[in-house]
């Protein structure tokens, strides 16, 4: 045997056993479209852009049914931003029900644990936890999930986007440096998997000053615009730091919801 065909010979091997490790994607039953929202660094405002980006979606269209699963399992902040408590009933077939406020229906691991319990759990209960929040809740008829992801581009992200058929991801970054290196990971991380990246979101682009009206860019200016020219990505929105973006989530009112007509 020559040695070009050895190689090709290994190639093919190689390649059959990768794809043997692989999980098969399964959609989730009654889901039609999957949307997630990452972001490289925590604290960008992810979770309060997937809220309000869930809200937007059913508004911009009532004929469409619309989920938000939280799936950052050691800090779930979408029960506290939906206003939401308690524990979700079972269904005869002991699926999950998720529990519903401004016509969403959420599923966090925020209602299966107490508000102020940590979760102390190494990765493999982690990546089970996911699987149940993923196949075992009966979301019913959705055209649309959005899906907060944690931060990072660990165990979480990889095995929602090879167990699930995604339509596409959003990243979501300040314009700090810091948070665009990790935002960069986290689109590169999508493309690896074959996840189309529908574009970047620019968060806390511009405080304004709410007495004088001046503006400054306090994580500096067009960062998220930069990283997105040259990754050849779109840029999907630009959101201000703005007190009342903060205050209505924190009040569990979210500004899509109680302020529709302000400028954030």
């Amino acid at each position: 045997q020559s040695s070009g065909s050895r190689d090709d010979a290994l190639r093919d091997r190689r390649a059959q056993l990768l794809s043997r490790g692989l999980p098969k994607q399964k959609p989730i039953e009654g889901v039609k479209q999957v949307v997630v929202l990452a972001s490289g660094k925590g604290g960008v405002g992810k979770s309060t852009t997937a809220v309000n980006v869930a809200l937007a979606l059913a508004a911009n269209d009532s004929t469409k049914e619309v989920g938000l699963l939280d799936a950052d399992i050691y800090g779930p902040s979408i029960p506290k931003m939906m206003n939401l408590k308690g524990n979700p009933e079972l269904t005869p077939k002991n699926l999950m029900r998720p529990l519903k406020n401004y016509g969403i229906a959420c599923m966090s691991m925020g209602f299966l644990i107490e508000e102020t319990a940590p979760v102390v759990w190494r990765g493999l209960m982690v990546m089970s936890a996911v699987e149940k929040l993923l196949r075992q809740v009966d979301w019913g008829q959705l055209d649309y999930l959005v899906i907060d992801m944690p931060p990072g581009t660990g165990d979480v992200q990889l095995s929602v986007s090879q167990n699930i058929p995604i339509a596409g991801a959003v990243i979501i970054s300040t314009p700090q440096d810091v948070a665009l290196l990790d935002a960069r990971k986290g689109a590169e991380m999508f493309r690896k998997v074959h996840v189309p990246v529908l574009g970047l979101i620019q968060n806390m682009s511009v405080f304004q000053c709410p007495k004088c009206k001046h503006e400054t860019h306090i994580f500096g200016a067009d960062g998220v615009r930069d990283l997105a020219k040259t990754l050849g990505l779109d840029i999907l929105g630009d959101i201000p730091l703005h007190v009342n973006i903060r205050e209505t989530c924190d009040s569990g009112q979210p500004v899509v919801i109680s302020q529709p007509e302000s400028d954030a």
